[in-house]
């Protein structure tokens, strides 16, 4: 690549820019969860992420816009919904949550370094898993586990590829990880990792830092549940 040469406008960017991805893509990231296909499956899921954290003291990863954080909250002791991107978090902060149980704060999901000492008894992430490099998934699930107690609760849930309503993957890398090329409503094009595991994938990954896995699926996402060794 010549290093004089002026960057094309027109080519994705790098996907190491995600986090400004997100940012840029806040205000309407949501439109995704208004597509008229979806609805059975969303609304059959905001029910469903309720039961695993009653009475939990829950910490959810990369929350982005909140769409889970009511949900999942209601009948939880406590929920911190955490998230890189303050931007994301004020659409979530606007939502209409359960008194008293909901609290944000700026965290890096890779290292949670900004928890400091504290453990939870339940943790959640949902759309995250797929961002994951392949590379890193299996240390990310070990400083996750690292801020949970023994006998903590896990859930995470994601896409699944559906033709027709998914973004096709563009290209793959070297180590597998999926990538597909996105437009915001600035025009902008945007590389972003997305990975669409299966269910055996997961558990195989998990291996044993995990018991009573447990896998749903729905049209058009997949739910992973286990408990903590």
């Amino acid at each position: 690549m010549d290093p004089n040469r002026p960057p094309d406008p027109s080519a994705p960017a790098p996907a190491q820019d995600l986090p400004d991805y997100y940012k840029r893509r806040a205000a309407y990231y949501e439109r995704v969860y208004h597509k008229p296909e979806r609805q059975a499956d969303l609304r059959a899921m905001e029910a469903w992420i309720r039961e695993p954290f009653a009475g939990r003291r829950v910490l959810e990863v990369a929350c982005g816009t909140g769409w889970w954080t009511p949900h999942g909250a209601r009948d939880a002791l406590s929920w911190l919904a955490t998230d890189l991107n303050p931007e994301t978090m004020a659409v979530a902060r606007a939502k209409q949550l359960p008194a008293g149980k909901v609290a944000f704060e700026v965290v890096d999901a890779y290292r949670f370094t900004q928890l400091g000492a504290r453990r939870f008894d339940a943790a959640f992430a949902g759309c995250w898993w797929s961002h994951v490099p392949l590379q890193r998934l299996s240390a990310w699930v070990d400083a996750l586990h690292a801020r949970l107690a023994p006998g903590a609760r896990v859930v995470v849930l994601d896409n699944r590829y559906v033709a027709g309503s998914s973004t096709p993957v563009a290209r793959r890398d070297e180590q597998g990880n999926g990538y597909q090329t996105r437009t915001l409503d600035d025009g902008s094009t945007h590389e972003v990792l997305k990975n669409f595991p299966t269910s055996d994938e997961t558990r195989a990954l998990l291996g044993g830092r995990a018991a009573d896995f447990a896998w749903t699926e729905w049209t058009h996402y997949w739910a992973a549940s286990w408990t903590v060794r």
